[in-house]
Order: C-alpha cells, then structure tokens, then sequence
C-alpha cells in the first residue's frame, strides 16, 4: 500500500512538471523568421530579440551567442537603488516584453516586419521596422522611440549584439571598429578573472594589463580564460561607425554599420569561458557603460563625447542601423573600413582586398 501510494504521488509529480511545460511553452510568444535569398533571421516573440542568424546556402552556423541580440532599454546594465524598486529590471524593460506584430511582408523584392513594443515603467512605446531586399546579405533595422511623458529625460539605450560558439571561436574570432580612446570598467570579481587593468584609458585596440603587458582585444585569447568590460568611444570623425566579427577559419564576416550620432559608443563584454556560454559582445549605445540613468547622466562627458542622448518630451526619436552576414576572401585578416555609399558597403580588408556588397537602402 505504502509503495502504491509512493508511485500514484511520483506520476503525480511527473504529470505536474508535464503539465507545468507545457503552460509555459504556451505561454510563450511564437518566433518569427524573416528571410531572403540570401539570409534567414529569427526574432523571438519576446523582446523582439535576433535569435538566429543563417546564411541560406546549407552551412548553418550562426555568429549570434546564446543570448542573441536584444535590446537593452530603456536601461542598460543595472538600475539605481530607486529604479529597482519601482520594477525596472535589469537592462531595460524591452527585452523581457511580448512585442506586437503591426504589419509584415513575406514576398516580394522586400521582406519586412513591424514590431511594437510597449514599455509600461518607462512609459514609452517602441517601434522596430526590420527589413530584407532580395539579392542582398544585409538586415535593415528601424527603430521609433515615443515617450509618453510631458518631460524631457536622459535614455539608456543600446543594441546588445553578442557572438557566441561556434562562430566565436578561441584564436580564430577577431573584432574591429573604428575606435579611438578606451576605458576599462571594473566589475564584480567572479569565478574567472579579468586580465585588464581597472578604470585605465587606453587607445583602440591595445589594453593595460594586470602583468604590465598588454592585450590586443581585436582577439579571441587562445591561452587562458577571462572576463573584461571595456568601452569605446566611436572616431568622432566619421558619420557612420561599424564594429565586425571576422571567422579567420570559417571565412564568414559578421558585421553593423551605424550611424554614430545615434551610438557614439560601443562596449566590448568579453566574456571568454572557454564553454558554450562563451560571449563577446559588441554593444553598441548611447553611453559607455552598463550602468544607471544617474551614473551615467554625472559622468558626461568621457573623452569630449556625451554618455547619454535626450528623449524629448511627447516625442519621438528614430535610430536606424543595418546588420549583415557574408563569406569572404580567404586572405581577409583584419577589416580595415567598412564604408557604405551609393547603395553599396564595401568591406576594406588590411591585405588590400575588398568585399563589396548591394545594400540599396542605406542608413
């Protein structure tokens, strides 16, 4: 009887756990798959976050990590004691909400999807506009910030893009931006050390490190594991800035190109944990640094570049950018430019060669 009674309450408790993923496998919004000739990228129904990212000729590696990319807003990094305590999570609202699909577009010589995003604490209502044209390797990304406040206000807002395995990869994975004055940020010690010095500026893409050498963070470390935060300031020179991650074995360029007024800076996460939960992160944003509305209101500015952007009030402001995803010339080492002019990017590698690629619509 007892051994009865122990099995009727196992089966019970399985049919529990069944029953309980099944609810939250429900629960979860669908993904969606917007896809050309040449790509194929899935959006998750949560957030609005890119999942995946394929080329469309068999080989199925995706550059994008475990996280993907999502949209960190309006927050970035953790909140203020006050914040907290009014709900706002980490990173933003964005990526933990249920984004609407206003309109799509499946066929024809474009492919589109319209999301909204509704941001209850912030009181703002995000628009995302995502884009494909036949023929072509790159991703357009639109994007429509309206606040619902009668007051201006300071916004945190960065595009969390990471690269994760098999893409990132340890000694084959490089990274290159157009980058001037760096600074590294301390972070709370944990299981695997950093090799960078502390709150040191440094030039792109030399590091101080903690052996009084130094680490060209272009690279993917072959030896030893780490965990570093670096921020970069964008060449103040250009209109357009870019960040790529180069596969030196696999041939496969993976890359942004964005407009710098919109994101003048870039966060390199390097989070190398020799293990599938291995990122390296190319955040793009308006400020520096994954830290609070206050912190980084008081430290503007940095290298006589602003850490955070107005979003005016009852208004709306526009950010765009493009992604793309393309093999390469089997000399390509080290991505000198990334240029986009009249309806092209051309890809300027150090050993001289170029890629160039259709991109008809621009930023």
């Amino acid at each position: 009887m007892v051994d009865s009674m122990r099995m009727i309450t196992r089966l019970a408790a399985c049919l529990l756990a069944v029953m309980a993923c099944h609810a939250q496998q429900a629960s979860r919004p669908p993904d969606m798959v917007l896809a050309n000739d040449r790509l194929e990228l899935t959006i998750l129904g949560t957030g609005g976050t890119f999942s995946k990212l394929l080329l469309r000729d068999g080989e199925p590696v995706s550059p994008l990590a475990t996280i993907g990319h999502f949209l960190a807003l309006d927050g970035f990094g953790a909140p203020s004691d006050q914040e907290r305590a009014a709900g706002m999570p980490f990173h933003g609202e964005a990526s933990k909400q249920v984004v609407k699909v206003i309109a799509s577009r499946n066929s024809g010589p474009v492919r589109s999807i319209i999301l909204e995003t509704l941001l209850p604490l912030a009181q703002e209502t995000l628009t995302r506009t995502i884009e494909m044209v036949e023929g072509e390797n790159v991703v357009y990304i639109t994007s429509d910030l309206a606040s619902g406040l009668a007051a201006d206000r300071p916004i945190s807002w960065a595009e969390h893009a990471t690269i994760g395995p098999p893409y990132l990869e340890k000694g084959k994975t490089v990274v290159d931006m157009p980058a001037l004055n760096c600074r590294v940020r301390p972070f709370k010690p944990g299981p695997i050390p950093g090799r960078l010095v502390y709150e040191r500026d440094f030039q792109w893409p030399l590091a101080p490190t903690n052996d009084n050498g130094q680490a060209d963070l272009r690279l993917v470390p072959a030896d030893h594991n780490y965990l570093d935060l670096a921020s970069c300031q964008m060449d103040p020179k250009r209109n357009l800035a870019f960040v790529t991650a180069l596969h030196l074995d696999k041939h496969l360029l993976f890359g942004y190109v964005f407009r710098r007024q919109d994101y003048p800076w870039l966060m390199s996460w390097m989070n190398y944990t020799g293990d599938s939960q291995a990122a390296r992160g190319m955040e793009f944003s308006t400020q520096p640094f994954d830290i609070s509305h206050t912190e980084t209101v008081a430290m503007s500015p940095l290298f006589g570049t602003p850490t955070f952007r107005w979003l005016p009030a009852k208004a709306t402001l526009q950010t765009r950018f493009l992604l793309f995803y393309v093999r390469t010339p089997e000399d390509f080492t080290r991505i000198d430019d990334v240029v986009l002019e009249g309806g092209k990017i051309t890809v300027v590698d150090r050993s001289g060669l170029r890629l160039v690629l259709p991109a008809s619509r621009g930023l």
